[in-house]
């Protein structure tokens, strides 16, 4: 079976949009500011073999405030910059109660299935509790990402770090030492 490090987008790989300490996703693609140490971080998690897959909420469609084209163009272009291999969007709100907004696993466990991943043996990495509890759902090791926004956090287990690039030299040090 494969292995992959699942990535949140907004606040991972790109910068979220912070109002009132909390975060927003960019609105179009000239909004989007690739975070520091990111490419860095991709290169060393390619270079352990992982697929690197972008599971992300965007709950703008639902609200009305953002269309899918707007999200998938988004999308597309930080794929493009970063050489992603696949993303998975929920495009739901909470009222939907749908399987794939995390902090249900769906997301993850359907890029399993479809890419023969062993959820058991890959990573989780986000920067809100909804990310992390999609990941302990699905089975991941998961680090998460602390900005401090004012909403909730996440409930142990999991690796706090400062950016992406702390979580793939964390992730380096896992595959070369066994898990500590």
């Amino acid at each position: 079976m494969k292995r992959a490090v699942f990535l949140d987008r907004d606040g991972v790989l790109n910068e979220s949009i912070v109002r009132d300490s909390k975060p927003y996703p960019p609105k179009n693609i000239s909004e989007v500011v690739i975070l520091p140490g990111v490419e860095e971080a991709l290169a060393l998690l390619r270079s352990l073999n992982f697929f690197l897959i972008v599971v992300t909420n965007q709950p703008d469609v639902a609200r009305g405030t953002s269309t899918t084209e707007d999200v998938n163009q988004i999308n597309t272009h930080i794929s493009n910059l970063l050489n992603l291999d696949y993303f998975y969007t929920c495009f739901h709100d909470d009222v939907d109660d749908c399987d794939c907004r995390k902090p249900k696993p769906g997301l993850l466990t359907e890029a399993a299935i479809n890419l023969n991943i062993d959820l058991n043996t890959s990573y989780m990495v986000g920067d809100r509790w909804r990310d992390i509890a999609a990941g302990q759902a699905a089975g991941c090791e998961n680090f998460f990402i602390d900005y401090g926004y004012e909403e909730a956090r996440p409930v142990m287990p999991f690796i706090a770090v400062t950016s992406l690039l702390g979580a793939a030299q964390h992730i380096e040090e896992i595959e070369k030492n066994g898990k500590s």
